[in-house]
């Protein structure tokens, strides 16, 4: 393709390979952060909450030591925090993915749009 009049020798055709460079990496990142598996814990360890790149809780174990029918409330907090934990490192990973994607690709940085990625 050749380059655009007034865009400074802009080259469309190189754009629309990065483009969908871009978008069959960040399909790749998207597939490798569903299967990955980050686990955080609370209560010294007696909570486990396991979530997916993309921030999906795949699985909550609790320690049968820590249930007390008498303090329910502070096995909930114990579950919000592993939880939280488990979301914020997998939001930290996705993060860092995609802006590999992005990096690899030669693109400038862009601003931290909520819900671009």
């Amino acid at each position: 393709m050749s380059k655009m009049p007034g865009f400074g020798g802009f080259n469309i055709g190189k754009m629309m390979e990065s483009v969908q460079k871009m978008a069959r990496e960040t399909e790749k990142a998207e597939r490798e952060l569903r299967e990955q598996r980050i686990e955080a814990t609370s209560g010294g360890g007696v909570i486990k909450a396991t979530v997916t790149g993309l921030g999906q809780i795949v699985e909550i174990k609790i320690d049968p030591q820590v249930v007390d029918p008498d303090d329910v409330e502070m096995l909930e907090d114990l579950v919000v925090s592993a939880v939280r934990e488990a979301l914020e490192r997998a939001a930290e990973a996705k993060k860092e993915r995609m802006e590999q994607v992005a990096g690899g690709l030669g693109l400038p940085n862009m601003p931290d749009i909520p819900g671009l990625f």
